[in-house]
């Protein structure tokens, strides 16, 4: 959801805002290793509730290092033109917080990354207590491209209830997913809840998400490969759930939520960001199942969750998710980039993930002294907005188990064959997203959806070759 958490329509005061705030709250008058108390900081945890939980923790930074922050909610879908226009205009921020690792991977193929400080930081909190997996994604080989902090699980949620009724077992393989999808269909409901909008990042995580699970890849032997055989049949099965037993017209990160919520889907592909919004625990995304009148809860007590699935050409299931980070940019005020970082990865970590547990799980474990203190923090960091309720109290460990397990095994199209670049162009374009929106509209089958998105990245990666007349990064 624009790098597929809860949407971000909401982000502090919408582009004249932000546009303002880089305008005249950037570091573009200092440089690096110039002493300055000021830092400014931009921050994809751009909801409301979300901004005023960091301005809370950066308070007490303020205080205990004389370092004033400014703090600028950006909508994450406006982050990859504003990062471009603040670098060309000389007023980039300092840090930016919930980087996903799309951005860092496109940021650092632009030279404007400082890539000093995230090795500092992890050197200094210890590169034993952070989840390896995490810090390999967040790595271009030795160099640490930002310091990783938290993670989101994409998940397949379905009616457990409806399922045992019909005799299911859980949706965890294509074959199963399809069967289910069939035998739930009619009766004015869908079987599933897939994105299909040509215009949304999210659509293209939702489809890496299965495409990972038959061991579809990006790029494979340094060409890419989103023709092979494994890939296009991701793409139809994609299309059958989404167009056969999916629901009707184009689905979007919100519609598809909505349309589980209201129980006229069994299945929904969506992130880890829905557990507290399944448990009836934020007014503006209550459930709206009939039985969700009488118990908000009615959702979280009768849906299971499966975190990775398998398709028929791949040796094991796969997990897709992400991992956000501290981004450092070139220009960063050196020293109080570095301490603002450390704090929040230290000081005001349980705070910082505290503020939405279901999608940031820590991936910093714990530290040299306790090495799971901020695992067990999360275990028991409360849901919600509205209400809230200790996550270990509305989901079963086994579930925490499984989340905590998956960002250990998490993969990524393209990052581990050194093609982060890639990645970020991709995100920015959308070749799949479009691919996936004409084919599910009727206009390409899966085969010809797949040669458009792999002649889109080809493309896409011809270009990257390109030399550019981008600066020198520190």
């Amino acid at each position: 959801m624009r790098e597929a958490r809860r949407p971000r329509t909401a982000a502090l005061g919408a582009t004249a805002a932000l546009l303002l705030g880089l305008l005249s709250g950037c570091s573009g008058e200092t440089g690096p290793g110039r002493p300055d108390r000021r830092i400014t900081v931009w921050s994809q945890e751009s909801l409301p509730d979300r901004i005023a939980a960091t301005e809370k923790v950066i308070d007490r930074f303020e205080r205990a290092s004389g370092v004033e922050v400014e703090l600028v909610g950006v909508a994450e879908a406006q982050m990859p033109q504003l990062i471009m226009s603040a670098a060309a205009s000389g007023t980039l921020p300092d840090v930016i917080g919930a980087a996903t690792l799309g951005q860092i991977w496109q940021m650092h193929g632009n030279e404007l990354l400082n890539t000093r400080i995230p090795g500092r930081v992890v050197e200094t909190l210890g590169p034993g207590t952070f989840d390896p997996n995490a810090l390999a994604l967040a790595s271009d080989g030795p160099t640490r491209l930002a310091v990783p902090s938290d993670a989101w699980l994409q998940l397949l949620v379905y009616r457990e209830d409806r399922f045992a009724e019909r005799g299911l077992p859980p949706p965890d393989t294509y074959a199963r997913m399809l069967d289910a999808a069939r035998r739930l269909t009619g009766d004015g409901r869908s079987g599933i809840s897939a994105a299909t909008d040509p215009a949304d990042v999210f659509t293209s995580q939702s489809f890496e998400s299965l495409a990972l699970a038959n061991d579809c890849r990006l790029v494979d032997g340094g060409e890419v490969a989103l023709r092979s055989t494994p890939c296009e049949e991701a793409f139809s099965v994609y299309d059958r759930l989404a167009r056969d037993y999916g629901a009707p017209g184009t689905q979007s990160v919100d519609s598809t939520r909505a349309t589980y919520f209201s129980g006229s889907s069994s299945m929904v592909i969506w992130s880890s960001f829905v557990l507290d919004e399944m448990a009836g625990l934020r007014s503006d995304a209550l459930p709206s199942c009939p039985e969700c009148e009488d118990d908000p809860g009615f959702l979280a007590e009768n849906s299971g969750v499966v975190t990775a699935v398998r398709g028929p050409d791949a040796k094991e299931p796969a997990q897709f998710g992400e991992v956000t980070s501290w981004a450092v940019t070139r220009t960063a005020e050196e020293d109080a980039s570095r301490r603002f970082v450390e704090y929040m990865m230290g000081a005001g970590y349980q705070d910082w993930f505290g503020m939405a547990p279901e999608g940031k799980i820590p991936v910093r474990r714990g530290t040299a002294a306790e090495p799971d203190r901020y695992l067990r923090a999360w275990r028991s960091s409360e849901l919600g907005v509205d209400r809230r309720r200790p996550i270990d109290e509305v989901y079963p460990p086994e579930l925490l188990d499984r989340l905590v397990d998956g960002v250990q095994r998490m993969r990524r199209w393209g990052i581990t064959e050194g093609e982060g670049a890639l990645v970020g162009a991709a995100n920015g374009e959308l070749p799949v997203s479009k691919a996936i929106g004409a084919m599910t509209g009727g206009q390409l089958s899966p085969a010809d959806a797949a040669a458009q998105a792999d002649e889109e990245v080809t493309d896409l990666r011809t270009s990257l070759d390109r030399p550019t007349d981008a600066p020198g990064s520190p």
